[in-house]
């Protein structure tokens, strides 16, 4: 079976190579996306060992203690509070994103105006940087509805940023289920919308994680708009109205007053362990769900 598998193998390299003796230029194409990967691939590594080189060294104790100190410079309230931060942006992006996907693939006419504006403003704002929607957020959270820098501000300010990742890849994942699964439930005798939580929905969820990892991701390495919102405080908030330091905004902060650097390199570490755990976590849960759903 190997020795079968090693002469398909070569006998369509082969092919390949003939075809781009024919064309060379798709040979010429091949070779920049290889060279591309590759760039790519090793802008990549260094970076991470980079930053493993640099922080790890200096992972002490003193940078876990509970209390926040010109000393130790601990990170672990900004750790807590980066947990606690991502976990309210969630709760309030990921329903509306949710329900607002499901209006327009599963309810809203073909054709629909309204829906097309949406999808454009969802657009438009995706495209947005994170400082106008920090001076947002200050504006509006802060200085108008009075919320002071603090938590609620901070998370209201980065849900709405994350909301159209959510609305849209849910969108998609809604309209990657094949419609047959709708008409299979309508001809069993159920309605709409026991067709779309107990049909639609289970076979979309794969999609819908992806998107809600995504903006998790997004969340947990935000530093501009949280800075105007969410403050700059380093101790574990009291309730939402207090003032919260993130894991990214602690390390901004470190580096910028150029009297911790190594520390800020070590926060770096941590930081980028939570986000490729959070990427593990996604794609272990995502092909999980495709499993029990192909079975």
């Amino acid at each position: 079976m190997e020795n079968t598998g090693v002469a398909i193998n070569r006998q369509t390299f082969k092919q390949k190579m003939q075809s781009y003796l024919k064309h060379p230029g798709s040979m010429i194409v091949c070779f920049l996306t290889i060279l591309a990967a590759a760039i790519t691939t090793l802008v990549f590594v260094y970076l991470i060992a980079y930053i493993l080189i640099k922080g790890i060294p200096f992972l002490t104790p003193d940078l876990f203690q509970w209390e926040y100190n010109s000393e130790n410079v601990s990170m672990l309230p900004s750790i807590i509070n980066t947990l606690l931060l991502t976990a309210l942006a969630l709760i309030i992006a990921v329903p509306l994103g949710i329900f607002a996907a499901i209006y327009m693939v599963e309810y809203a006419k073909k054709g629909n105006r309204l829906v097309k504006i949406v999808r454009i403003t969802a657009e438009t704002l995706s495209g947005i940087p994170s400082i106008v929607y920090g001076l947002f957020g200050m504006l509006c959270f802060v200085t108008m509805l009075k919320m002071r820098l603090s938590l609620l501000s901070g998370a209201l300010t980065v849900a709405i940023m994350v909301l159209p990742t959510i609305m849209r890849t849910t969108e998609e994942a809604l309209l990657a289920v094949p419609y047959k699964y709708r008409e299979g439930s309508f001809g069993l005798g159920a309605g709409r919308l026991r067709t779309v939580f107990r049909i639609v929905l289970p076979a979309a969820v794969p999609g819908i994680l992806s998107g809600v990892i995504l903006a998790t991701g997004r969340i947990v390495g935000e530093t501009a708009a949280l800075i105007y919102t969410a403050g700059t405080m380093a101790e574990v908030p009291s309730n939402i109205f207090s003032s919260a330091r993130t894991l990214s905004v602690h390390m901004y902060l470190l580096s910028k007053e150029g009297l911790n650097t190594n520390q800020a390199f070590a926060t770096a570490v941590v930081l980028m362990i939570m986000v490729i755990f959070i990427n593990m976590l996604s794609n272990f849960l995502g092909k999980k769900l495709a499993a029990k759903e192909a079975d």
